[in-house]
């Protein structure tokens, strides 16, 4: 600082042997200073570049006007290096003839005087005019000096021209005589001139405080030493006098209960037990904390049908393992899904079997009319599918002729050995060919006029030992063939659908059913319920706009609590193909159903349900049929605890009455029952929450997916205000989880992002299998 001409720098040994100012050797800290030539400098940046310890300095040697350059051996490390570099030819002269003393002027004079008496005296010279070196003051001036910013006010006092040196006349009143006479000039704080500091030049130096301080350590002289020692023993005679003394007798006879009662706690209780460790699960019996709670285990992607599309739903197949469907959408802004009529049709939407044992072809492909949100297997046949569309209607599929294929998805993919040489050749014929085969149409699609008006974003199967009636009441299901499910959309309604059954299961001959439902059915139609095809109406329609909940903000999840059921693997239940073709004389099928005649009206059913809608809101409704009404009747509860739209709300599969909320950026579980809001409810995180599950194996923890592509674990046993890990998994937005149970040993967890990528990662031992008393 002040000293633009001096660059500090750090000389390496190899170049104080270069130019020959080593260190202590050629140059020491009396005789600091070295002449190195400008060719010399040149030359060495020539030679080794960025590697030349002047390589910093490159532009000043260059710029440098003289022909050797002062370079000042810093013993001190004034500048901040062993040497430094003189700029300027006056800062060179300056440094190698520094000015004189006031004593050496005094030895000069009197040399001067002495050398006047015996030489002659020379003509006066005038001090030569030197040009001004700019050091950076005249800007500190500049910055110092106080200018006018504010221009000043001018005042004109002006009088009529007659009053010009007219005497003067002071009369005497009274103030209170006079309105307005008396004037008090009270002062008042002018804001013109209250101006706040913004800014102020503080000028702060820290020097560090030094203390001498000095330690020693007392040195003994070691000496070796050694210690014996051996019990002290009674005699004889002292033990017997011991143990007859009236003493000892009263000790034993006082200490006798208390000993006797802590031996029987010992063996009744562990005394030492931590009943809050075992809480947690023993992280010793697994072999300590693991490094990676998810392993990736398998990826899917198809080039065709899912780029630059959104997975949008999956699900596991119930019975068969390692099969997986997804379902894809459009990646489009709201405004471009408002005019979506012609851009549906630029790619054909499916839902796509996936089996672990062929990650690179589909198994299966279900033809969808439009994109699908949601899809769901039927429990009691899984064979039977039901999808919701964009365009809020509800389409059902049946899979049972293909059912062979995907349970031999393994054999099949290892019978396959394919060569490079017609590897190329193989997959072309593969994508022509697995196009038209693979592809499975729809059985039928509910009615435009009484469907939903916007997209369908959730949908469940009602279980199968209750049956909801077209008057509201819930009737038993003697056959337990989930036959009626329930959708909910955005624009504000809940619709339950009936499934007619084609064939039951046979029943004893003391309940079987003597009435039949006929339905005309051409026979020349190939596909199931082709009759229903565009004609499929709801059973029973909820809005719940006449509830108070705004239209703009309709529901997006729905849970029932009555939805708690199992996937029948013992008994096969016969689909929807399988019908029994009567005579071809005859141009109808019969179907039978179960008649409604002796059926029992079920008591204790639970008719509540949650709900949440597009604004972040929780609705509880409890609704209750009447026999004349159209439609149902909800009493609503609401609570405002999201802030954005609810996309999972999920019943906890080991309680009926727990329920699991995510929206926004944070979450809350509730229990039913409960009217003053959630029993837990998480802090707001840095990313958004996108996607949630419970798991399937222990009841305190769920996994939660974000927009920045990580899965945030929770363990509820081990804490409550923030996850126990987290792991990434894409780059982009995760949008669906989906867990699965393979095995005792082997548990799935699904996981698809925005980008059209579906990740099975494979559930460590800790996060699979329920501590003690969990």
């Amino acid at each position: 600082i002040g000293h633009p001409e001096i660059f500090p720098l750090v000389f390496t040994t190899k170049t104080q042997e270069i130019f020959h100012c080593r260190v202590d050797e050629e140059v020491t800290e009396e005789n600091c200073f070295k002449l190195i030539k400008k060719e010399d400098i040149i030359q060495d940046l020539k030679t080794r570049a960025a590697i030349s310890d002047f390589h910093p300095v490159k532009k000043v040697v260059l710029e440098y006007p003289g022909e050797e350059l002062l370079v000042v051996f810093d013993a001190k490390f004034q500048y901040g290096q062993n040497f430094y570099l003189i700029a300027s030819e006056e800062a060179k002269d300056n440094f190698l003839k520094p000015p004189e003393t006031t004593e050496e002027k005094e030895e000069e004079k009197e040399e001067e005087e002495n050398r006047e008496a015996t030489l002659e005296v020379h003509p006066y010279k005038p001090p030569v005019h030197k040009p001004w070196v700019s050091l950076g003051s005249e800007k500190e001036v500049e910055e110092e000096s106080v200018k006018e910013t504010v221009t000043k006010i001018k005042y004109m006092i002006s009088r009529v021209r007659r009053k010009f040196g007219v005497p003067i006349t002071f009369t005497d009143r009274n103030a209170s005589h006079v309105k307005d006479s008396y004037v008090e000039c009270t002062s008042y704080q002018d804001k013109t001139f209250s101006i706040k500091m913004l800014e102020k030049d503080v000028g702060v130096q820290m020097i560090p405080k030094i203390r001498e301080a000095s330690t020693q350590t007392k040195w003994t002289y070691p000496k070796n030493a050694a210690t014996q020692y051996f019990p002290r023993q009674l005699s004889n005679e002292e033990k017997e006098e011991n143990l007859s003394s009236e003493k000892f007798k009263e000790f034993l006879t006082s200490v006798h209960l208390r000993m006797e009662i802590a031996l029987q706690q010992n063996e009744i209780m562990n005394a030492f037990f931590d009943d809050w460790k075992a809480l947690a699960e023993d992280e010793s019996s697994s072999g300590g904390k693991p490094d990676v709670y998810l392993k990736a285990y398998q990826s899917f992607t198809d080039l065709h049908y899912l780029k630059d599309r959104t997975i949008s739903c999956v699900c596991w197949h119930p019975t068969i393992y390692g099969i997986i469907a997804v379902s894809a959408r459009e990646q489009l802004s709201y405004e471009e899904q408002v005019n979506l009529s012609d851009k549906s049709l630029l790619q054909q939407s499916v839902i796509l079997f996936w089996s672990f044992f062929d990650p690179i072809h589909p198994q299966l492909m279900l033809e969808c009319p439009e994109d699908i949100y949601c899809f769901q297997f039927s429990p009691s046949d899984p064979n039977i599918i039901v999808g919701g569309c964009f365009n809020g209607q509800v389409v059902l599929w049946d899979i049972s002729q293909h059912e062979e294929k995907l349970q031999n998805a393994k054999t099949a993919a290892a019978g396959i050995q394919m060569t490079a040489v017609n590897m190329v050749n193989a997959s072309i014929l593969n994508i022509l060919y697995s196009t038209e085969s693979l592809l499975v149409r729809y059985c039928t699609v509910s009615s435009i006029q009484y469907s939903h008006k916007k997209p369908v974003t959730d949908i469940h199967w009602l279980p199968g030992y209750s049956e909801e009636h077209q008057m509201g009441a819930t009737f038993e299901n003697r056959a337990e063939v989930c036959m009626q499910l329930v959708t909910c959309s955005p624009d504000c309604s809940i619709l339950f659908w009936d499934i007619p059954t084609t064939k039951l299961p046979e029943q004893p001959s003391s309940e079987k059913v003597k009435e039949e439902e006929i339905f005309n059915m051409h026979p020349d139609v190939p596909d199931t319920l082709k009759h229903l095809d565009l004609c499929w109406k709801p059973l029973i329609k909820i809005n719940l706009c006449e509830s108070g909940i705004n239209s703009e903000d309709g529901p997006v999840r729905i849970s029932l609590r009555e939805l708690h059921y199992h996937y029948k693997t013992s008994e096969k239940v016969q689909s929807l193909n399988t019908l029994e073709v009567p005579a071809k004389d005859s141009p109808y099928t019969d179907m039978s159903a179960p008649s409604s005649k002796n059926v029992k009206v079920l008591e204790n059913i639970s008719t509540g349900f949650f709900v949440g809608t597009e604004d972040g809101e929780i609705v509880y409704s409890d609704w209750k049929m009447e026999i004349d009404s159209d439609s149902a009747k909800p009493h609503t509860q609401k609570y405002t605890v999201h802030t954005e739209t609810i996309n999972t709300l999920q019943r906890s599969p080991f309680f009926k009455d727990i329920i699991l909320s995510i929206g926004g950026r944070n979450f809350a579980i509730w229990k039913e029952g409960v009217t003053n809001g959630p029993i837990l409810q998480s802090s707001c995180s840095a990313g958004r929450y996108t996607a949630g599950q419970w798991s399937l194996t222990r009841p305190g923890v769920f996994f939660i997916g974000r927009d920045d592509g990580n899965i945030d674990i929770w363990d509820l046993l081990k804490k409550t205000y923030e996850p126990s890990h987290f792991q990434n998994i894409s780059e982009s937005m995760i949008t669906f989880i989906s867990p699965c149970i393979a095995s005792p040993k082997q548990h799935f967890l699904a996981v698809s992002d925005d980008l059209g990528v579906l990740h099975v990662l494979e559930i460590c031992q800790t996060l699979s299998h329920a501590s003690r008393n969990e």
